[in-house]
């Protein structure tokens, strides 16, 4: 039998890292591959013995009683993305948003908003607006970067808002409140969404040729055809503040503001008759789909990271980190955002998350630093990776519903601007961390 103690930690952790790149390069799922190279350093490193620890590791993710509030978001997500809901409420807002330069645009930053608020769910929003907005801002002639950006960037703040899963499983990781992760991420997400709309305004006040304003017939026309803006606003809205209200004003737990922001959903879906056996149907199916990817990734990273510290590498790293900041905190902040930016172009955010943060986590809060607000680092981190080139996921979501004459490049292209308007907000939050910690 093989002893893969003798080649020290150094030499392990190198191992453990080609075997993880070298695996992925074939394809396979990065929570088959975590699991595999997770049994494969158990084997090695403990002995046969040691395989009771890999089984237990399947059960210490999902034990939790607030790990229930992700299939409730998602199962939320999946019903709202089968309703007329966000169909309506874009189609109120356009009214508005018409008669403003650049006013789709912005109209359509703020529907992101609400979807987000609403779901939590990152890829929905940006596939909803991908099919709600982007058509209306091209037929309308707007400058076409203009217009894939702002529905790619804004379909992203599912990240950063609350109900966010991005800080639901942080905060799963990191084994902080999650409560106080949806408070502290409100402003630092407002700040960044306000930064879209003023790129957008500013942008269209320097160029009017990039939103050009509808003509007196097509204004016309509209105010022939009003939406009802009861049906439309209500139910959004109402959402938005059972959910969060619930959970900022300590009425309920986040479990059980996500169990009555389904049941919110339900019945607004049955106000506006559209519920029917094979909506719920298909929502239950892609919540079982998502679900099961966010715990199967969850399950190989647990065990991986379990196997790794106990291997002694959480140590390793963090003395490795230490060394090379010098022990500076600062510096030390530097690095770790390095590390998530590399990986997040390669890596799922569930993946990195739950990799990193059992490391990361311990060596932040022995520097002094807030876990809370490290928290909305991290998010803000996994904005500019779901954006960003070779594999940024939002474009890729936006890519399967647009036009088919935009490819990939025009989709990465546009969203430079948005990358940039993120590690600014990013940048702001790491030299103010008022900014995410103002509640306390």
């Amino acid at each position: 039998m093989f002893d893969l103690s003798a080649i020290g930690i150094g030499y392990g952790s190198l191992l453990m890292l080609v075997m993880m790149i070298a695996l992925l390069l074939t394809g396979m799922q990065l929570a088959f591959v975590t699991g595999f190279v997770a049994l494969f350093f158990t084997l090695g490193w403990f002995g046969i013995d040691a395989l009771p620890l890999v089984t237990s590791r399947l059960y210490s993710f999902v034990d939790g009683y607030i790990f229930l509030a992700v299939p409730m978001f998602v199962l939320m997500a999946a019903l709202l993305d089968r309703s007329g809901i966000a169909h309506d409420l874009f189609e109120a807002m356009k009214v508005f948003g018409k008669r403003l330069r650049g006013g789709v645009a912005v109209q359509t930053l703020l529907v992101a908003v609400v979807l987000a608020s609403m779901s939590g769910v990152i890829g929905g929003e940006t596939v909803l607006l991908g099919i709600l907005a982007l058509p209306q801002m091209l037929r309308l002639g707007y400058n076409r970067k203009l217009a894939i950006g702002v529905t790619c960037a804004g379909g992203a703040l599912g990240t950063m808002l609350p109900p966010s899963i991005v800080l639901i499983i942080y905060g799963l990781t990191a084994s902080v409140s999650i409560g106080d992760l949806f408070k502290a991420s409100f402003l630092p997400a407002f700040i960044l969404a306000i930064f879209y709309i003023l790129y957008v305004l500013i942008r269209c006040k320097m160029d009017p040729s990039l939103a050009p304003l509808p003509t007196a017939e097509e204004l016309e026309a509209d105010a022939e055809n009003q939406p009802n803006f009861f049906k439309a606003l209500f139910f959004p809205l109402l959402s938005v503040a059972v959910v969060l209200g619930s959970i900022y004003s300590g009425i309920a737990s986040v479990t059980e503001a996500s169990a009555l922001g389904v049941v919110g959903i339900i019945i607004s879906t049955w106000i506006r008759k559209e519920l029917n056996f094979a909506m719920l149907k298909d929502a239950a199916i892609a919540t079982m789909k998502t679900c099961g990817m966010i715990m199967w990734i969850g399950i190989g990273a647990s065990a991986l990271v379990g196997v790794y510290n106990l291997m002694g590498g959480i140590e390793f790293v963090e003395v490795t980190i230490l060394s090379l900041s010098g022990g500076d905190a600062m510096t030390t902040l530097l690095i770790m955002m390095l590390i998530l930016l590399v990986l997040g172009m390669f890596l799922d955010w569930v993946g990195v998350a739950l990799l990193t943060m059992p490391i990361f986590v311990p060596i932040i809060t022995g520097l002094g630093m807030d876990p809370i607000w490290f928290g909305v680092v991290f998010c803000l981190n996994m904005q500019v990776s779901f954006l960003s080139p070779p594999f940024g996921p939002a474009a890729f979501y936006l890519k399967s519903v647009a036009p088919k004459d935009i490819s990939l490049g025009e989709i990465f292209s546009a969203l430079v601007p948005f990358i940039c308007l993120q590690v600014l907000t990013l940048g702001l939050v790491i030299m103010f961390p008022v900014l995410a910690l103002w509640w306390q």
